[in-house]
């Protein structure tokens, strides 16, 4: 595998051989719909042959309907977003081709829990505690992350002053590029509401019939 270069999201999407893959948070993912946990798992034995594949560390979850493949990026190339992750996904859409399995990267998504906090350290340490989650050396200090990489990461937003009458926690629900605006329309036709749109494409604040918020974001996809 060649040396691995720094990518823009724009710049994994626009790659060839990478349609079957979207940059959902943290990185590259992608959902196989097997049909079968007998089929799901040649698939993963297919991955896990794959050369390179123990560099990236990919999470592979296999269910009886398909297996979902992320590749997370928490840091700069090459253990960040890079050519190393366009070269591997060609790879595992092959495996899954000579499978005979089709990717459906619209099934994709990545769920954040937002914590607005005033002070982060005196918050932090509980939702670590009763969580049982970790921080990571290579992520944000203010982040905690599942240390088995199943649960949703839980982030700290910090506040400059008390906001009376407005949640506190909010779910951050990353989608693909291509399905944010349609989430979105989907969610206010459900009887949510837009609280604003002024930071979109990257993401939309929206709120639910008594106020309670979420936000759907995507990976920013400009230059």
């Amino acid at each position: 595998m060649t040396a691995a270069k720094r990518i823009t999201p724009r710049q994994f999407h626009e790659a060839d051989g990478v349609e079957d893959w979207r940059i959902v948070g943290e990185g590259a993912c992608t959902y196989f719909r097997t049909g079968s946990l007998a089929a799901g798992a040649r698939l993963v034995h297919a991955i896990s042959e794959l050369t390179g594949i123990d560099d990236r560390h990919p999470a592979v979850d296999v269910r009886p309907e398909g297996v979902t493949v992320r590749m997370f990026t928490f840091v700069s190339a090459p253990e960040g977003l890079s050519t190393r992750d366009v070269e591997l996904a060609r790879q595992i859409s092959a495996a899954a081709r000579e499978l005979g399995v089709a990717a459906d990267p619209s099934a994709v998504q990545n769920l954040v829990v937002s914590v607005d906090a005033l002070v982060i350290p005196d918050v932090l340490p509980f939702w670590r505690a009763v969580l049982g989650y970790e921080p990571r050396a290579d992520t944000p200090e203010e982040e905690l992350t599942d240390p088995h990489l199943r649960g949703p990461v839980v982030y700290f937003n910090q506040m400059d002053a008390p906001r009376p009458q407005r949640n506190r926690l909010h779910l951050d629900v990353w989608v693909p590029h291509d399905q944010a605006e349609p989430r979105v329309t989907a969610a206010i036709a459900a009887g949510g509401r837009l609280v604003t749109d002024e930071h979109a494409p990257a993401w939309w604040v929206l709120a639910d019939a008594e106020g309670n918020e979420a936000c759907v974001a995507t990976a920013w996809m400009g230059d």
